[in-house]
Parts: C-alpha cells; sequence; structure tokens
C-alpha cells in the first residue's frame, strides 16, 4: 500500500488578474516617464520664478489686465461687442474696436470664479502652457528629454519679459500650434496643415500678433519653392501636389482672417499700429531695444552663443525656413526687448537640434517611474503650498495701486491720471484721461498732450485745455511738484509709501474739490 501523500495546494493568479495588473504597471511608467518629471519641474520652475522675480504678491499689478477684465465685463453683461471708447472722458464715444476680446474672456472667468486668485492661476495656467509647448516641440524634435528640459528652462528667461497677466500668453499658444503643425509637416504629417485656417479663425479674435503667424507661414511657403543644396544648406523643394496644398491653405488662412466680429477693421488694426502709432510704440517700455545687460539679454547671448558653437562642433544641415525664422525671431528681439518672448517659441526647439547634438550623449532609456512619480508629486505639493492667498495678492494691489484714492473719484471728475493708473480705473468705473490704449488716444491727440504734460511742456496751459480738475500721479513726477506750488491747486491726498507714492491734487476752486474724503475699499469689486 502506498504511503498517503499531503496534498500541496497552490494559489495560481488569475491570467485576468495578471494582465490587468501588468496593464497598470505599463500605464504607470508611460504616465510616469522622465519627461513627465521634467514637465512638473518646469510648472514649478515657473511658479517660483515669475511675478517680479518670484514676488508673486505683485503678480497682478500689470496695468493692462485690469481694462481688459472690464472689456470683458462689458461683453458679458451687455452682450454686444465694443465698438466706441467706453471709459475716458476724452476720447469717449469715439469708434474703437476690441481686438484681443476673446483671449480677455479666461482672465475675466478666473476673477468671477475665484477673485484675484482667479486671475493669477489663469496668468500661472497660460506660462505654464507656453513653457511646456516649447519643451514638448523640442522633445519630438530630437527624442532628447533633457536636452529639451535644459533649453526650455534658457527660454523660461525669455518669457519672463511677458510673464505677468497679458493677453500675449494666450496669443503665443496659437504661435506654438502653428510651429508645432508645421514642424508635423516636415515630419511627413502634411495632413494637419488644414489645421492652420481654423487656427487663424481663433487667433485673430485673440491678439494681433496673427499678422506676424501669418508672415512665417508666408515665409514657410516661399522658402520651399525651390530645392537648394549647398554648403550648409540642404532642401528639398515642395511636390506640385504639397505647392497646391499649402497655397490653399494659405487663402483659407486670410479668409479665416474675416471671421471676426469687427470685419476687415480687425484684420487692419496690427496695420494701423506699424503705419500711424510711432509715439505708441517710441513711449512703451516694451517696444524699446534689448538690453543686454539685463537677464533677458544675456539669456539670448547665451542662446546665440550656444548654437553657434554647437554648429562648429557638429554642423548639421540648414533649410531655408529654419534659417528664416531664426534669425526673423533674434532680430525682432533685438529690435524690441517684447519680441524676446517670440525668439523663445520660435528658436528653442532649434536650439535643442544642435545642443542634443553637439553637447549630449545618447539619452539613456532607462528610468525608474516610481522615483519620477515621487518628483513629480513633490513638485505640485510644492505648487500648492506656494500658490498665493487672495490677501496676499490683495497686499501687492495696494501696494502699487491707490486703491482708496481711486475709490474716491467721483464722477464729475476730471482727472489727469499716471498711465498705468488708467486701467485699474476704468475697472472701478472711474473716468481717466487715459489708459494704456494707447491706440486710440494716440489717434485723436490725447497721447500726444499726456506725454507733454508729463515732460513739462506748457503743462498748466494743456490743463486747461482739457478742462483737468484733478491730477493723480505719483509723487516723483514734476507735475506734482508744479502743482504743490501753484496757487488754485492744492493736494488732496496722499498714498502709498517710497517710491510707488500716488499724490492726488484737486484745483481749489473746482466744483468737486471739496469732494476729497476718500472711500476705504479691501479689493477692485465685483459687479
Amino acid at each position: 500500500m502506498d504511503a498517503p501523500q499531503a496534498e500541496q495546494e497552490t494559489t495560481v493568479a488569475s491570467p485576468v488578474a495578471v494582465g490587468t495588473a501588468g496593464l497598470l504597471v505599463r500605464a504607470f511608467n508611460r504616465i510616469f516617464a522622465r519627461e513627465t518629471m521634467y514637465a512638473a519641474l518646469l510648472m514649478l520652475l515657473v511658479l517660483v520664478l515669475t511675478g517680479n522675480l518670484g514676488k508673486p504678491a505683485l503678480q497682478l499689478c500689470d496695468p493692462d489686465i485690469w481694462w481688459h477684465l472690464a472689456d470683458a465685463r462689458i461683453l458679458t453683461t451687455t452682450h454686444h461687442f465694443i465698438r466706441v471708447e467706453p471709459y475716458s472722458f476724452t476720447v469717449a464715444g469715439e469708434r474703437w474696436i476690441d481686438p484681443e476680446w476673446l483671449s480677455e474672456m479666461p482672465f475675466w472667468l478666473g476673477y468671477l470664479s475665484f477673485g484675484l486668485r482667479g486671475v493669477y492661476l489663469v496668468t500661472a495656467i497660460g506660462l505654464c502652457a507656453n513653457l511646456l509647448f516649447v519643451f514638448c516641440r523640442s522633445y519630438w524634435k530630437t527624442r532628447h528629454g533633457a536636452a529639451a528640459f535644459w533649453t526650455a528652462i534658457l527660454g523660461f528667461m525669455l518669457m519672463t519679459v511677458n510673464d505677468g497677466p497679458r493677453t500675449i500668453l494666450i496669443a503665443y499658444l496659437a504661435m506654438s500650434a502653428e510651429m508645432a503643425i508645421l514642424e508635423a509637416a516636415e515630419r511627413g504629417k502634411t495632413h494637419l496643415l488644414w489645421l492652420l485656417p481654423p487656427l487663424f479663425c481663433v487667433w485673430i479674435n485673440l491678439h494681433g500678433s496673427w499678422i506676424i503667424g501669418l508672415g512665417l507661414l508666408a515665409l514657410y511657403i516661399l522658402c520651399g519653392m525651390f530645392s537648394l543644396k549647398k554648403g550648409v544648406f540642404e532642401q528639398v523643394g515642395y511636390s506640385s501636389k504639397d505647392r497646391k496644398r499649402l497655397l490653399l491653405v494659405f487663402l483659407a488662412s486670410v479668409a479665416a482672417l474675416l471671421l471676426n466680429p469687427y470685419g476687415w477693421r480687425m484684420i487692419w488694426n496690427p496695420f494701423d499700429m506699424m503705419v500711424n502709432q510711432k509715439l505708441n510704440i517710441g513711449t512703451v517700455q516694451e517696444w524699446e531695444p534689448l538690453n543686454l545687460g539685463t537677464v533677458r539679454g544675456e539669456a539670448v547671448l547665451l542662446a546665440i552663443g550656444l548654437m553657434i558653437v554647437a554648429n562648429c562642433i557638429r554642423g548639421r544641415k540648414w533649410k531655408m525656413h529654419e534659417l528664416g525664422f531664426l534669425f526673423f525671431a533674434w532680430f525682432a528681439a533685438f529690435d524690441h526687448v517684447r519680441f524676446t518672448f517670440l525668439a523663445c517659441v520660435l528658436t528653442m526647439p532649434l536650439l535643442t537640434v544642435d545642443v542634443a547634438r553637439s553637447f549630449f550623449a545618447k539619452p539613456n532609456e532607462k528610468t525608474i517611474p516610481a522615483v519620477n512619480a515621487l518628483f513629480v508629486a513633490g513638485a505640485l505639493w510644492a505648487m500648492v503650498i506656494l500658490f498665493p492667498s487672495e490677501a496676499a495678492l490683495q497686499e501687492g494691489l495696494a501696494m502699487k495701486f491707490p486703491l482708496q484714492t481711486i475709490a474716491s473719484i467721483q464722477p464729475s471728475w476730471r482727472t489727469y491720471n499716471q498711465d498705468s493708473l488708467g486701467g485699474m480705473m476704468d475697472f472701478n468705473y472711474k473716468s481717466p484721461m487715459l489708459d494704456t490704449r494707447f491706440d486710440t488716444f494716440e489717434s485723436h491727440g490725447v497721447l500726444g498732450d499726456f506725454l507733454d504734460i508729463m515732460r513739462f511742456q506748457e503743462p498748466l496751459k494743456l490743463l486747461d485745455k482739457y478742462q483737468i480738475d484733478h491730477v493723480l500721479v505719483s509723487e516723483q513726477w514734476p507735475i506734482t511738484t508744479l502743482l504743490e506750488r501753484t496757487p488754485g491747486w492744492r493736494v488732496v491726498t496722499r498714498e502709498g509709501k517710497g517710491d510707488d507714492t500716488v499724490v492726488l491734487l484737486a484745483r481749489t476752486l473746482s466744483a468737486g474739490a471739496n469732494q476729497s474724503q476718500c472711500a476705504t475699499v479691501s479689493a477692485p469689486g465685483k459687479p
């Protein structure tokens, strides 16, 4: 008789369970690849360094955002597009269009939903989206995450020229989208070119920078009309089928520009700035040439130097449109500092190709997804911790804007105001002499007179011309010293500290001169 044998039970996992677990592991590994960690770190970089070099309380002190919010408020409350100037006492009722109405809406919706934190959130999302788009395009070109990461950091230094709540943040997403479509077409996905007409349809309603995008598309088409193989150039001309497709896409993109609420006037708007707004361009700081002694200037020199050295180490063949985009971007950045952001969008993917080829080894495919996930979680947690409170943002506003003094302005007053305060006056239903929408004020001569007063060219005569009864400007301005010593004027109040002190002066014989009691406000009011 055989001895009894103990029965051994073995647990065999279900094939379905094994398959599900494997699928989850693969999904986890794919989600938390090294590139995901790079993206999270870039987002953290945006939150740490933006807003006056890492001072989030001052992030919302951009003077433009307040009249943008006022524009969106009019659109959402009246359900009509603005067609005449609605704020100032100098050009009110004159024809005016709102060329950035669509890009104003996210900021307004953010403000309605979360107050000042909502505006800050939209700004942070816009900056992160722009930086991540540049990072992704660089990675798609090279498949080298480390090279794309470091060039994105360099590119971010160029982006800081517009790191506040600016509508152009959304427009630059359209610029990156156009570049991504053209780069995909270079990789053989030419059917994606048909996304350009709808892109331009949206873009013209976002910002006047659509004209740059259309010009770049024209340059791309022209450069591919011929073949060139000489020296560093290696380009194969388009086939007849590709030429036809590109020309049709271009014509469709031009036609799409008409799909806006203002018709041809919206299309003419950027041309009007180039042709008729010399004073505007000559006055605004962003239109000044690039200062090489600043952080942005040094970043530009570093980017150009890296590209030159990389091509000296290991040269590559260039297509004509690549060099065309490159030279245009750097010329624009040197000519006007505001275009360093544009240079980042156009040049960083090209720089990544050179840097990856000459300075980086072949990317190591090995990574530890769990460690990457830990970095991602840490970055997200840091972003939550660093996100400013409503009180901190309000405190930052109070440091830069005389909120109590603006609240005290009466409807009957005709106030000569510092241009940077005009937007906040618009938002608080106070009529300024002008704000930073310099286009309409220049065309009616108001900007020139405003600057003459500021520069001390017959200021008293010009104040009389506009029947100015109150003046709201920085204590540092010469007009403040003059009026303090001029009979018939008196100081009503001072608000702020140090160089940010703002003075309100009034004519002593003005009908509203005795109405000087300041109302107390804690924040720009919601409607």
